[in-house]
């Protein structure tokens, strides 16, 4: 019970603050996490995960279909 009452306080005091530091915000939203939107990570030219295999993916002309077509596999 001793544990318990330990961690709903715990709980309790994490929610506070974050209460106050969304109340202490001018508009009450936390900026965002991405990379794409850090302007630090777009100066150096780092893109997210998402964005690199997209771009690997369109620039390279001898690269092989992902999807083929369901017919052809059947029949060999």
């Amino acid at each position: 019970m001793k544990i318990l009452l330990i961690t709903t306080l715990i709980i309790a005091i994490s929610m506070a603050f974050l209460l106050i530091k969304v109340l202490s915000k001018s508009n009450g939203t936390f900026s965002s996490q991405h990379i794409h939107d850090s302007k630090a990570m777009k100066e150096r030219g780092i893109h997210c995960v998402i964005d690199q295999d997209r771009e690997m993916r369109k620039g390279s002309s001898t690269s092989v279909a992902e999807r083929q077509d369901k017919m052809q596999t059947k029949t060999e």
